[in-house]
């Protein structure tokens, strides 16, 4: 016979695990869940058994995570997210999605990506009152009353769930004319030498460029005469044979296409995944559930 740890942890045991850990308490978990404290007990001890660690701190004060906890904690969401949809694409009974959506990304992404998304969205569901705010800096989703962030990066903030909804990448990129007048750098390391066009972007570091060749990474530093917030402005200025960019390559695509840009050490790029990140679980909120569904659907198709 198997013991409980050569077993996977059940749904039911992660449920409850997360209302002890919302609730800060055992009886407190257990009113919510309409069970006895008992029960709430025993399931914590099945599941810290099947994983074979300890999850929670317990003391005459309440509970608190452990470090496994912690990572516990993380996976226990994205599961039971994930079993949730699955177990309402089989459902016929799912709500129908209607009221209000509030929706923020960045600026440059936002308007030229995520702006025409919702409008489709729109049209799609008539019943949903869809807003989009763009930002240049991070934002607190819970604090601020918004529902779904679309990022670029792949830096998700712990306390939230994420959902990719397209793979893509960031590559260097400089006009014909610059490399002719220039040269083209051979390394990393020579672009020290060269003038590039920096973009300050939320709160990541200025004018450093974190790149990877295969799953190697560096950080390289990186300077120039023009900088700015707006990665359309430093296009612009690549195009005007102002100097080296690293743009998302959805971005530079058409340009390399048609010899008005060049991709420059193809060999390393940044990622720039393109992710939906929110602060409720999909299966509470048959809204936020079809947004995100439509988005991935419609970024894997034209990132992708």
């Amino acid at each position: 016979m198997n013991s409980e740890r050569d077993r996977l942890p059940l749904a039911e045991d992660l449920r409850v695990f997360l209302a002890v850990v919302n609730k800060q308490s055992f009886a407190a978990a257990a009113t919510e869940l309409g069970q006895s404290p008992a029960y709430v007990s025993k399931r914590i001890q099945i599941l810290e058994e099947t994983l074979n660690a300890r999850l929670l701190h317990r003391s005459t004060r309440g509970v608190r995570l452990t470090e496994d906890g912690e990572r516990a904690r993380r996976w226990a969401l994205q599961i039971l997210d994930t079993f949730d949809q699955f177990i309402g694409d089989l459902s016929d009974s799912r709500s129908e999605p209607r009221g209000n959506v509030h929706i923020c990304s960045s600026f440059g992404f936002g308007r030229c990506h995520v702006a025409p998304a919702i409008a489709e969205l729109a049209r799609r569901y008539p019943q949903l009152n869809l807003r989009l705010d763009l930002f240049d800096r991070v934002v607190d989703l819970v604090a601020e009353g918004i529902d779904l962030e679309i990022l670029v990066g792949d830096d998700i903030p712990e306390q939230h769930i994420g959902k990719k909804l397209a793979q893509h990448q960031r590559v260097l990129c400089a006009s014909p004319a610059y490399l002719a007048a220039h040269g083209e750098p051979e390394s990393l390391n020579a672009l020290a030498q060269h003038q590039c066009l920096v973009l300050k972007e939320r709160d990541n570091p200025f004018g450093i460029w974190l790149l990877t060749e295969g799953h190697e990474a560096q950080r390289i530093r990186v300077k120039g005469a023009l900088s700015s917030n707006s990665g359309e402005v430093v296009l612009q200025w690549a195009l005007e044979h102002q100097g080296i960019i690293l743009r998302s390559e959805w971005d530079v695509r058409p340009y390399i296409e048609k010899g008005e840009l060049v991709q420059i050490l193809p060999q390393f790029s940044q990622p720039a995944s393109v992710w939906a990140v929110y602060p409720t679980r999909l299966a509470e909120s048959a809204k936020l559930r079809v947004c995100v569904e439509f988005l991935h659907q419609r970024f894997s198709r034209l990132l992708g």
